[in-house]
């Protein structure tokens, strides 16, 4: 069966899921500790936002270094994810277990769909 291509950014598996890693990363954050908010907190939940954010704006650039250049943002975003969920689990600020084998998913994705836009004829 051959998938359809993608008519807007929530289309988009890679996006979906980056979604749902931010809405993961809204859950865990809420239980940090009061003085975290102009911190961890914030920083965190920017980053996780922005990996979200690049995927849905690079969907509407129309070249094609455009779009693997929104997608590249979007990779160093989710690193720096990475970072702070190495930083919650030191900080015992809860349990990243899940988000980091979520963060590891939405990495996979990215890698393919970059590589798809590199590669792609039009």
């Amino acid at each position: 069966m051959e998938r359809q291509p993608a008519r807007n950014f929530q289309d988009l598996i890679v996006w979906q899921k980056a979604h749902q890693f931010v809405l993961s990363v809204y859950r865990l954050s809420k239980a940090f500790p009061r003085e975290e908010i102009y911190g961890l907190t914030s920083q965190f939940r920017r980053a996780a936002i922005s990996v979200a954010a690049n995927v849905a704006e690079g969907f509407k650039k129309r070249g094609r270094a455009d779009k693997v250049r929104f997608m590249n943002v979007a990779e160093g975003s989710l690193e720096e994810c990475r970072y702070y969920l190495i930083l919650t689990r030191d900080l015992e600020y809860g349990d990243s277990l899940e988000l980091t084998s979520q963060l590891e998913e939405v990495s996979k994705l990215l890698g393919s769909y970059s590589a798809a836009i590199r590669t792609s004829i039009r």
